[in-house]
């Protein structure tokens, strides 16, 4: 404990240090993620996030996200059909203004193995339901998880974790959004680890970073 209480503090002070350092357009993420299985095929996602324009205190949007998923093969190859309720706090104008969406959402997530390097395919279709407009998106995710310390992602390792991520509208224009990340792990047990890193997402008129600090839960709730 005396360990994972260091570690998380030491990602925090990164945090609030490097978005101290930089004061222009660098926002925060504080992330959760669970991946439970509730039975041999069927997991229960669920996720929030916590997302400012600075370090804290200025929101500028809260995700809650859950859904539940089913296995095509061993522990992988998974389906899921989710929802995910958006509240965002804009500026406009100079002037805070919110926003609140429904999003529904289905997706399909491949693993796959390369000596160290632990990749996953994330293939996701979002039907935004917004205060006055429907919106469809894709979103292709590809992300690296590659062990230091040890040759595979088992407790007290340290590990590199870069992913990029595209967003395409179904309509005009296609381009959404793309997300390049990097950061530094660590697993705590065969069930928890934590990340801290950088995110650059790049808009059609908007370059913009963000520090994330993410903790990731997959305790089942099922010994099947």
């Amino acid at each position: 404990m005396k360990i994972l209480r260091s570690i998380a503090a030491g990602l925090l002070m990164f945090a609030i240090s490097s978005l101290q350092a930089q004061k222009n357009d660098l926002g925060a993420w504080y992330m959760y993620f669970g991946n439970n299985k509730i039975s041999k095929k069927l997991n229960w996602h669920n996720e929030i996030q916590y997302r400012n324009f600075d370090a804290g205190g200025d929101l500028e949007q809260l995700l809650i996200r859950t859904g539940i998923g089913y296995d095509l093969t061993e522990n992988n190859n998974n389906i899921l059909l989710g929802y995910g309720f958006i509240l965002s706090q804009p500026y406009v104008n100079g002037e805070k203004t919110e926003n609140i969406e429904h999003r529904i959402f289905q997706q399909y997530i491949m693993k796959q193995k390369f000596g160290r390097f632990n990749i996953q395919h994330r293939y996701r279709l979002e039907e935004r339901i917004l205060e006055d407009d429907f919106r469809m998106r894709f979103r292709y995710f590809l992300g690296f998880n590659i062990p230091i310390n040890n040759k595979e992602l088992v407790p007290k390792t340290f590990y590199v974790s870069a992913y990029n991520e595209i967003f395409l509208h179904l309509d005009t224009p296609v381009f959404d959004r793309n997300r390049v990340y990097g950061a530094l792990g660590y697993v705590i047990n065969k069930n928890m680890r934590i990340e801290a890193g950088y995110m650059n997402q790049i808009q059609e008129n908007r370059n913009r970073g963000q520090i994330q600090v993410g903790f990731y839960n997959n305790i089942p709730f099922t010994k099947n």
